[in-house]
């Protein structure tokens, strides 16, 4: 099936209703058949529903569904995009592991990566996004993940994605992509060597805001990585807390059922199956909404880039761009998604502009269908010095937008007028 069918039903099948929209199943429990069905729930020698915190029946139509538009084996929904990606990364790594990361993050997985997870022992290390050979001097044996973003936020630049799981792969690492941004529909990282994929599902996966969501996605094949992998024993020895279960045993996607079995059972962080079934509403039109948000970038950032008093425009869809080329190559038909940003002089140069637009929602948000305007360095990036600010390519007279679906001459003449005062 082409994405947009996929989108429409992937992961459905109607019950005994024959109901065309997906149910909300709003239940925490599930009865069992008998105490050998529950028995076997349990022990995975039948597959169904547990307890909510565990699996839910719209949630479950959510996760095969993306994972059918990402082209990946399974998913796991979370209750936010940062529980997502902080699964992914915990799913693999222990205490005294290090990750590879790089420094062009959203400012979330900056402060996740830097501070947050070395309280749990885990060593984070960076590289510049545009200088994946850089990589390889950063990995030791204790090395279990390499974290990068396909479309980073806010400096707007594009991984080369082969050039960085192909380091990983040398070396039997994996790579964990966030691919929020950029959407399924515009970019596939599986297609090029990606082996986990993480989304916060409030962003573009809504489209208008509505709920708080991650989900996590593994390739097809993955097992065949993991399997005998010396850096990941805890998929191939016995898992104590789970009966003596061996992962690599299991007929199974294992990453996200480990995922399932373990982080999602323990800590809890569940998607409510109210915002599964909003998401699932926001895939149905997923694709048409990412070739508006695209166009409305692409115009406004050509607006930008003819402005006086801007510096520099962030935008892959432009040819001046140093990530055009990576954008026509990791991009469906170079379409760069609604996020752009730019600079001006200074810091209150750029205050005075965000606070002068009226169309746009001074919002710490994206992939809204209505449009946000944002200054990292006093918002998602305050936490950072100076000099991290400039690492991770945020100066304090960066500007981000979110180009959402208004007309895009309204976008361009509410900037113009701000940019003019």
């Amino acid at each position: 099936m082409e994405l947009q069918t996929k989108a429409l039903h992937a992961g459905y099948e109607k019950d005994s209703q024959g109901t065309m929209a997906v149910p909300i199943y709003m239940t925490t429990a599930y009865e069992f058949r008998d105490v050998e069905h529950a028995a076997n729930l349990f022990a995975l020698k039948e597959l169904g529903n547990i307890y909510t915190r565990l699996n839910n029946p719209t949630t479950d139509v959510f996760e095969k569904r993306f994972a059918a538009l990402e082209g990946g084996e399974a998913a796991l929904a979370t209750a936010s995009g940062m529980s997502a990606i902080f699964f992914a990364i915990a799913n693999a790594a222990e205490a005294g592991d290090n990750i590879v990361c790089a420094q062009q993050l959203y400012g979330g997985s900056l402060t996740l990566n830097t501070h947050t997870l070395k309280r749990f022992g885990i060593e984070s290390r960076f590289f510049d996004v545009q200088n994946p050979a850089s990589i390889e001097a950063l990995i030791d044996d204790k090395t279990k993940v390499i974290f990068f973003e396909s479309l980073t936020n806010p400096s707007i630049d594009v991984a080369d994605i082969e050039a960085i799981t192909a380091i990983a792969n040398k070396h039997g690492i994996l790579t964990v992509v966030d691919n929020t941004v950029a959407t399924p529909v515009l970019c596939r990282p599986f297609e090029f060597g990606a082996d986990i994929t993480v989304h916060s599902a409030s962003k573009y996966t809504t489209g208008q805001g509505l709920a708080i969501g991650g989900i996590l996605v593994e390739r097809k094949g993955l097992l065949e990585k993991l399997k005998g992998n010396p850096r990941y024993a805890h998929f191939n020895e016995p898992d104590a807390s789970y009966h003596g279960l061996v992962y690599v045993d299991v007929p199974l996607p294992i990453f996200t059922l480990r995922a399932r079995l373990s982080l999602l059972r323990d800590l809890g962080a569940t998607s409510s199956p109210f915002n599964s079934w909003l998401f699932i509403q926001g895939l149905e039109h997923l694709s048409l909404r990412m070739k508006e948000h695209s166009n409305n970038a692409l115009k406004l950032a050509e607006f930008l880039e003819s402005h006086p008093k801007v510096k520099k425009v962030n935008y892959p869809g432009l040819k001046s761009n140093a990530n055009y080329k990576n954008a026509q190559k990791y991009f469906d038909n170079g379409a760069s998604s609604g996020l752009l940003s730019f600079e001006v002089d200074s810091l209150e140069e750029a205050t005075k502009i965000v606070d002068a637009t009226e169309l746009y929602s001074l919002v710490v948000n994206i992939g809204d269908s209505k449009s946000i305007i944002t200054h990292p360095a006093s918002t998602t990036h305050q936490q950072l010095s100076e000099e991290e600010l400039m690492a991770c390519g945020v100066p304090s007279g960066l500007i981000r937008i979110s180009c959402g679906l208004e007309s895009s001459a309204d976008l361009i003449a509410d900037i113009k007028q701000a940019l003019d005062k």
